[in-house]
């Protein structure tokens, strides 16, 4: 997988494990998955469900074993890497084989989470050392933990933002188009990339929300209030994206694009601009070593808004791993999360956030660090209730389906005025909250 993100899932999917969520878990519900004391006395084989197949298939994820038998002799470890994971994982679930360290499925509700996973401590003794916490807590409980994290922003080709005479980071959307256009009249690089047809990509623009408001709370206001009411965060995020598309200043014809040839096309400067996250940096670096451009061309940005003068970007996580409720080997299992988490240096290694709280930033976080962006970490307490608005709202905040028909509109392929299409939304959405007693 060449993407961080779980992609959101069909709702047809949670009908798939109706019978699982009420029939597995049984006695095992509510189980601990405990440290074991003694690393080296800690036994058995464990088998983690990844989908990182890029990183088994070359030998990466056997290296991280190598390692952790170093402190752990007694545990093998065993990979499956799985190409379509939500889809087969999915399947699994409804039998208790679904290996003894999976990411967790995000078929899976919150509240959940104690049926299918062991719970790795309570949040008040996690939530000191690690982030993301509050995302897989159920009851005081945490049932996950992401190995990494990622922070939202434009990855950009900085030479080619140099030649449109653009060397600032725009602080405001208005001030972001202006210097779009002038890419688009000063350089042949198209200025922002869509990334339209891939569809996943177009869900990376709700994770603007926070960073407008500088809210670490924005998802409790998801929650409790309307998302594009004027001023709100995705109604910032979702008027820019439009704007941009309507002001011609996208590729020019969006159901043609390409994720995997977007990348060296914005590592040779043929392409200005992207919305993702920084977990694309390293990818178009690579791209730029393959196609034999610098690097160092590719920079990052946060979103164009600041509060008191101050640039702010979220956090989130990536999977979160968890334990089978049903393995044989929960110390084991729980021993490779710990060990992983901890000591593996994979989020090093992918540039990303650390989970640790006191880690330093990556460093493709320096340049967000040099001009004080203010990193913030999201209360995801209400984040289940969200979810819940967003599927029985069948708007889709984390799927793509919205902003494809948001690109639509601003293109001229389908009729509407933006505020009436925003407007919509937040009336389902509150409509729904109403329904839900939220």
């Amino acid at each position: 997988m060449n993407r961080r993100t779980a992609l959101a899932v069909p709702l047809a999917a949670l009908a798939l494990l109706a019978a699982a969520c009420t029939g597995t878990g049984g006695s095992s519900e509510g189980a601990d998955a405990e440290a074991p004391d003694d690393p080296g006395k800690v036994s058995g084989t464990i088998t983690v469900l990844t989908h990182r197949t890029d990183l088994v298939q070359d030998g990466t994820m056997k290296k991280y074993a190598a390692e952790f038998t170093r402190t752990h002799p007694k545990v093998k470890v065993e990979f499956d890497g799985l190409t379509d994971y939500e889809g087969e994982v999915k399947i699994r679930m409804n039998t208790e084989n679904y290996g003894d360290v999976l990411m967790i499925p995000a078929v899976i509700e919150k509240k959940d989470y104690p049926k299918f996973f062991a719970s790795l401590g309570s949040r008040a003794e996690r939530s000191g050392k690690y982030r993301f916490t509050d995302y897989s807590t159920v009851g005081g409980k945490v049932y996950g933990q992401s190995p990494i994290g990622v922070v939202p922003g434009f990855v950009y080709n900085k030479k080619v933002w140099s030649r449109a005479g653009v060397t600032g980071w725009p602080t405001t959307p208005s001030a972001f188009l202006d210097a779009l256009k002038a890419i688009g009249a000063r350089t042949g690089a198209i200025p922002y990339y869509t990334n339209f047809k891939d569809r996943w990509p177009l869900t990376q623009w709700t994770n603007v929300n926070g960073s407008v408001g500088c809210d670490a709370r924005a998802t409790t206001r998801l929650a409790e209030g309307d998302p594009w009411a004027d001023g709100a965060d995705l109604r910032v995020a979702d008027t820019l994206l439009h704007d941009i598309v309507r002001q011609g200043l996208a590729e020019k014809d969006p159901t043609t694009t390409n994720w995997e040839a977007s990348k060296p096309r914005l590592a040779k400067g043929e392409i200005a601009t992207m919305w993702l996250g920084s977990w694309a940096v390293v990818q178009m670096r690579e791209a730029a070593k393959q196609a034999g451009t610098d690097p160092g061309d590719i920079g990052f940005m946060p979103f164009p808004a600041q509060k008191d003068g101050v640039f702010c970007a979220v956090t989130s996580p990536d999977y979160q791993q968890a334990v089978n409720v049903h393995s044989g080997n929960k110390a084991a299992a729980r021993a490779w999360i710990d060990w992983f988490t901890d000591k593996s240096g994979y989020a090093e290694a992918n540039l990303a956030l650390s989970p640790l709280k006191d880690a330093p930033l990556p460093d493709v976080l320096e340049p967000y660090q040099e001009a004080g962006v203010r990193i913030l970490d999201l209360d995801d307490s209400k984040g289940a209730e969200v979810k819940s608005i967003d599927n029985r709202s069948e708007i889709g905040i984390y799927k793509p389906d919205y902003r494809q028909d948001l690109v639509d509109l601003a293109r001229g392929a389908r009729e509407g005025s933006l505020d009436d299409f925003l407007d919509g939304l937040g009336e389902r959405w509150t409509r729904t909250q109403a329904e839900l007693g939220s």
